[in-house]
Parts: C-alpha cells; sequence; structure tokens
C-alpha cells in the first residue's frame, strides 16, 4: 500500500509535504531554504506568502534569491515602498 504525500499547490512538481516546507524554512541548509523562498515568492498566491515567510525573512535573502527578472523588479517595488529600500 502506497502513501500520497501531498505538496503544497505551488511545489506542483516536487514530493514535500507542508512539514518538509516548514524544516527547509527553518532549517541551516542555505541553498534549499533560498530555492524554497523563490519558489514562495515566485508560485505562491499573494496571502499564501504570509503563511511562510515574513518581510524580515525576505530582506535578510534578498541578495541571494534567484528571482526572474519580472518578479525581482515587483518585490523590490514592494519593499521600497514598505520602506526597506535601503535594506535590499
Amino acid at each position: 500500500m502506497s502513501t500520497l504525500r501531498k505538496s503544497p499547490y505551488w511545489l506542483w512538481d516536487y514530493d514535500l509535504t507542508e512539514k518538509d516546507v516548514r524544516r527547509i524554512l527553518r532549517g541551516k541548509n542555505e541553498v534549499e531554504r533560498r530555492w524554497l523562498m523563490g519558489r514562495i515568492l515566485t508560485h505562491t498566491s499573494y496571502p499564501d506568502i504570509w503563511n511562510y515567510l515574513t518581510v524580515k525573512d525576505i530582506v535578510s535573502q534578498w541578495p541571494n534569491l534567484r528571482l526572474r527578472r519580472e518578479i525581482k523588479r515587483n518585490w523590490e517595488g514592494a519593499l521600497r515602498v514598505w520602506g526597506y529600500a535601503d535594506q535590499i
């Protein structure tokens, strides 16, 4: 009997559960964490982003996040409006 793992909707192509996502976001592996943060910022609906990340999380990893140009530009605009221009 196989067990079906339910991935969050924005991880349609990976076999990671909600618990796995939380573990990676709290973990020490910077590469995995940055990858997952980029995935969240790119593929998660805006309200759902805040279930996983804080603005502080985003700002702290901003220089290291690899995002598509238009996504990065939109987030930079938001961070500037929110008063984080000097931190990005």
